[in-house]
């Protein structure tokens, strides 16, 4: 592994230096970002109590059309999505003939039956393309985020969010598909894909090429941005804060030391994201299924000890979503902390998903899409469901508090330890590989777009991975909290240039569906 990938990492080993940068990245980045964090974030009056983000409306109305124009493809496609990852249809790879195709295209745009008849159609398998993209959606967002959401609208807020992470799955399969018919692959056979790439190769064979530049350009340097922030220092900064709560708080061994956790963390990272997409890949496979099971196990033995209540929680959110007494605004106002917090979990419409999908082995486009709307369904529909119902049922839910990120997971602890007083230990454990996986998969998104910007020279790409090592460690050792707003405005600025092109090429989304399915028969 080359050292120099670690260089920068010497300059953070000191506390001082950390707590330095800390008050000074806070200052500067409140005075010259919030204006951009406000524009992103602003809310569009809905009575007047309740505002909704402008962001979210865009994210809502997008799936909302992708779920008509497909005839709900997030419903009716559901079986045929899990027999794709299951492998039940993997020979249609090797029986389809080798012909010139738009599927994939090479950097200098030459003949693609040149990289087929190589065999490079891609990196990973429909299994690890999933593990890799949920990886990065399923973490936090389902824990810490479910709670706020519950904390704000109350237990009727759990109904909207299922119905958007149902909605947002068909907003999953549009840009997945797109993710792999417009990828690149290079001589080596490593896959290049994502928005950067369906913007400006799709767009400009749609006439619209000076469009399409602009577009995948901003989404680059917003998911570059994102990359640093939102998946990896918020990351790596809750997982701390967890780790030494469970380990004693202010007594805890690692008390002040969120650097030195945050150095581990960092060398781990590392390690992984040398190897690119298939080392990811390798590992995501392995953890995002254990997290999740670990997580939802948990959870269950709480809902079992508790199985008298459940009912009753299932009554009150189905109450609570359409008669919640004024509770945060009343129904519109549950109903937007319900689509607030889902649609921030699973990322349907962003974009970032696509560019881990696009490195799947396939030469058919729209088998990829099918397999990415399980996305929401898991991340959304069943974790944060369950989060959901083992806060109501233990009563952790003070409902008309607002609280921080940091509270939420704490209020999530509490909730397990309710049951078995050891729950909140695996619940830390699950923090943590939720944290990880999210870092290393927004690594790989963070390097694509970085590759689009800069080129794909071995000298970017250990600048970039050095870079983002070392906002581990400032992430742990740090409250940075104006610098996290700023990158998860990044991300969410991220669908305006995606959805543009969304919509556009919609038909070509279309077209290769109906060429799967009748592969399929």
């Amino acid at each position: 592994m080359p050292i120099k990938l670690f260089s920068p990492l010497i300059l953070l080993l000191s506390p001082t230096v950390l707590q330095g940068a800390d008050e000074l990245i806070n200052r500067k980045f409140e005075d010259a970002t919030g204006w951009f964090v406000n524009a992103i974030f602003a809310e569009i009056p809905i009575t007047d109590s309740v505002g909704i983000p402008w962001v979210l409306m865009v994210l809502l109305f997008g799936a909302g059309y992708f779920t008509v124009y497909f005839k709900g493809i997030n419903f009716g496609s559901f079986a045929t999505a899990l027999r794709i990852v299951k492998g039940d249809y993997d020979d249609l790879e090797d029986k389809l003939p080798i012909e010139v195709s738009e599927s994939v295209f090479t950097d200098e745009g030459d003949q693609p039956d040149t990289i087929r008849v190589e065999g490079h159609q891609g990196e990973v398998t429909h299994f690890q393309a999933l593990t890799a993209a949920l990886s990065a959606t399923v973490g936090l967002g389902n824990i810490a985020g479910v709670a706020i959401a519950l904390s704000l609208g109350g237990p009727g807020a759990t109904f909207w969010m299922v119905l958007v992470g149902f909605l947002g799955m068909a907003s999953k399969f549009v840009e997945c598909t797109l993710g792999v018919v417009y990828r690149e692959i290079d001589e080596n056979g490593t896959v290049y894909g994502g928005p950067m790439y369906y913007l400006s190769t799709g767009l400009k064979k749609k006439g619209l090429a000076k469009l399409g530049k602009i577009l995948a350009m901003v989404f680059a340097i917003m998911c570059i941005g994102g990359s640093f922030g939102g998946g990896n220092m918020f990351q790596i900064n809750q997982a701390f804060q967890l780790f030494e709560h469970v380990t004693g708080g202010d007594t805890s061994f690692i008390h002040g030391k969120g650097w030195l956790f945050g150095l581990f963390m960092s060398v781990l990272v590392a390690i992984v994201i040398i190897g690119g997409i298939k080392k990811i890949a390798k590992v995501t496979d392995k953890i995002v299924p254990a997290m999740v099971v670990m997580y939802v196990l948990a959870v269950v033995g709480i809902l079992i000890i508790n199985f008298e209540i459940v009912p009753a929680a299932f009554r009150s959110i189905l109450e609570g979503a359409f008669d919640p007494k004024g509770i945060a605004g009343g129904v519109i106002g549950v109903m937007i902390q319900g689509f607030k917090r889902a649609a921030f979990s699973n990322e349907a419409g962003i974009g970032s998903a696509s560019i881990a999908h696009s490195a799947v082995k396939t030469k058919f486009a729209a088998s990829e899409g099918l397999v990415a709307l399980l996305e929401p369904f898991i991340d959304t529909v069943v974790v944060c469901t369950m989060t959901a119902l083992v806060l109501i049922v233990t009563g952790q839910i003070q409902v008309g508090t607002e609280i921080s990120d940091a509270q939420g997971v704490v209020l999530t602890a509490n909730a397990l330890a309710s049951g078995v007083w050891w729950f909140p230990y695996l619940l830390a454990l699950a923090v943590i590989l939720f944290a990880f996986s999210s870092m290393i998969s927004w690594s790989y998104y963070g390097y694509q777009a970085w590759s689009f910007l800069f080129g794909r020279g071995k000298s970017m790409e250990y600048l970039y991975k050095s870079i983002f090592c070392l906002f581990v460690v400032v992430g742990a050792a740090a409250g940075l909290d104006s610098v996290t707003d700023f990158s998860d405005a990044m991300i969410f600025a991220m669908l305006v240039p995606n959805m543009i092109g969304l919509f556009i090429l919609l038909p070509k989304v279309k077209e290769e569906l109906v060429k799967y399915m009748k592969a399929i028969g």
